[in-house]
């Protein structure tokens, strides 16, 4: 439960930053946020990660909702025990989530965090989410996974060469 609370809040975090980079920032204008590092930049992102797959909105939408779905029940089940695996978890659901409201209601999605210092793609916090939470979960897999969970990262593969 503290999991699925998690991610609600960074859902709403997520839209409410959203609505009010929207409210407050024309299309396309720059607002200086973190002087030389980040402003805020409204953006309408058709696309997925980098503006990718741009023409084709609703395939995305539709890839995000069955993330979501195979997310939650996975926060739920839960597939991971440990709280840095749940977290992971939890933070990729958010991201997922907060992204398919914008695609679903809009046909695009919000970014707003634009990085001055490099060459890097507008983004939002439901981006931040999917980045965090996709790297932790990579790393607890990896690193921490067999221990933490005390069962072994290949047991399907161990149980169909016994049969």
């Amino acid at each position: 439960m503290l999991y699925a609370i998690l991610a609600a809040v960074l859902v709403a975090l997520d839209q409410l930053v959203k609505y009010l980079v929207v409210q407050n920032i024309p299309l396309g204008e720059h607002v200086p946020f973190l002087p030389c590092i980040l402003d805020l930049t409204y953006v309408q992102n058709t696309g997925a990660a980098f503006s990718l797959f741009s023409d084709h909105t609703w395939i995305l939408a539709l890839i995000s909702l069955v993330m979501s779905v195979l997310l939650a029940i996975a926060v739920w089940k839960p597939l991971f025990r440990h709280p840095f695996g749940r977290t992971a978890l939890a933070l990729l659901l958010a991201g997922a989530v907060g992204n398919l409201i914008d695609r679903a209601l809009q046909g695009y999605v919000v970014d707003m965090f634009h990085v001055l210092f490099m060459e890097f793609a507008v983004f939002n916090v439901a981006d931040i989410c999917v980045v965090v939470g996709g790297f932790a979960a990579v790393i607890y897999y990896l690193f921490f996974y067999e221990k933490l969970e005390g069962r072994p990262k290949d047991s399907g593969a161990a149980q169909g060469e016994q049969a």
